[in-house]
Parts: C-alpha cells; structure tokens; sequence
C-alpha cells in the first residue's frame, strides 16, 4: 500500500525524465580517459551524442557539484575533486583476495593447477589468497607464504614492472645466490611478453608461470601465478597458461581502475 502511494508522489512525466538525465550524466563522466582527460565540448557532444544546449546543462550542474572543472579559451573541462573523493572511497574498501576470487577460479578452471595471488611488499612478495590444485600430485605455498622478489615467476612478474633505483636490484638479489645476469635477462623477457616463467627454482620438479596487475596508478599490484608438477606440464603448455593468464590480469587491473596492461 505504501509503495503505491510513493508511486502516485512521483508525477509520471519527470520519472523517466529524471533517470535519463542521471544516466546522461554518467555518459558524461564516461567520456573522460587517461589518454584523453581534457575535453573540449565538441569532443563531448561527439562522444556522448547529446545537443549542446542539454550537455552545457548537464556540465554545469556536475561542475556545481564537483564532478567536473571546466578552464577556459578554449573552455575545456576535465574530472572533478568529487571524482576523486569517491575513488578514494571505493579504492579504501577493496579487498583484493575476494576481488580476485572470481578470476582465480577461471585461471584454476583452465589449468586445474594451483592458482596464487601475491602482493608486493618491499623486496618480498607475499601470498594472500590461494586455489589448490585438485589433482593428486600437487603444489601449494599457502596463504601468508612470503618469498623474494627476485626468486620465482610470481616475484619477478612483480618485479619485471617495478621501478628500481640505482644498485636496488643488486640489493633486492643480496642473499639469494641468484645470477644477476640471468635475472636481468628474465625480467627484460618477463616485460617483453607479458608474463613470467619458472622451472626448478622454488621447488624442485616444478613449473610455474605468472602475470602483474595494476592499480589505478598504473603501479604493479601484485601477480597472478599458476604452477604445478612437471611430470603433467610440458613448457608449451606453459607458455599456453601464460598468454591465457595475461587476459586475466587484465581483468583484474580493470577491477581495480588501471590500465589495460603493462
């Protein structure tokens, strides 16, 4: 009965009305990219499909309420300060390993090895959410497993597209016995096609491969691994869970507002 009298309030003319503004605004906010951030009116009109005069509207009530800012001569407009506020707020409330879950399960439905997630942190890599494989011979690190950078595809996907400073590789690799040579060889082919690999390193018998994701900032995230026995992986079919896992960090760049790749 209450829903019907809330119903008779709202005058049947302005309803729609209403909601088709709010999803031309958003059409609006829409526009905007990292390649493009400054926008001159006719690129909106263009891009948004709206005439003029109903687009200066709509722009000069999202600038009123912060959603845009405009300069002038020529007058463009760009994002506004209530854009970030509210990134800020969905970016603070993420929580990466349920975030992830769905893009997991595909990678471990594909593969049906382990699958892992890792986050940097400092010259470590640290695992936070983990599928394990269900086949009887199997690998598993377990959350809260924490290895170097430097040491295993999953960390040198990280690694391969993070910035270093002068000297911080040697210090990253300090420890590790790990041949400066090689690893500089393998983070420039980890950048070159997407995605890192590994063999006998962490455990003996091994296979492992790995792909970053991005944060909106375009800094690597963490990585996405898969790795599983030898005895069932050949290389070639690793190379094919590479190239299929670079899809599915994609998709979780994109759930975390970044970039497409690399």
């Amino acid at each position: 009965m209450n829903a019907e009298l809330d119903e008779q309030k709202i005058p049947a003319d302005k309803g729609p009305e209403g909601v088709r503004a709010v999803e031309r605004a958003l059409d609006v906010l829409a526009a905007f990219s990292p390649e493009q951030p400054d926008l001159l009116v006719a690129d909106l009109v263009k891009r948004v499909g709206l005439s003029r005069p109903t687009l200066y509207r709509l722009l000069g009530t999202l600038e009123k309420k912060g959603f845009v800012s405009s300069s002038r001569e020529p007058q463009r407009f760009r994002l506004g300060p209530a854009v970030a506020q509210l990134a800020h707020v969905w970016s603070s409330t993420l929580d990466l390993s349920t975030l992830s879950r769905p893009v997991m399960a595909q990678a471990w439905t594909l593969t049906a090895e382990t699958v892992a997630l890792f986050v940097p942190r400092g010259d470590m890599r640290l695992c936070i959410a983990e599928m394990q494989s269900p086949q009887t011979i199997s690998f598993r690190r377990g959350i809260g497993y924490s290895e170097k950078l430097v040491r295993g595809a999953s960390g040198r996907a990280i690694l391969a597209f993070t910035p270093l400073q002068e000297g911080q590789l040697e210090a990253y690799a300090a420890g590790t016995q790990t041949d400066l040579g090689w690893l500089r060889e393998q983070l420039e082919v980890t950048r070159a096609r997407g995605y890192a690999m590994g063999h006998n390193e962490l455990i003996q018998g091994a296979y492992a491969v790995a792909v970053p994701f991005f944060d909106r900032s375009g800094a690597v995230a963490g990585s996405l691994g898969v790795f599983g026995p030898d005895v069932r992986l050949t290389e070639a079919r690793v190379h094919e869970f590479g190239v299929a896992l670079k899809d599915m960090g994609k998709t979780l760049t994109r759930h975390l507002g970044g970039p497409s790749g690399p």
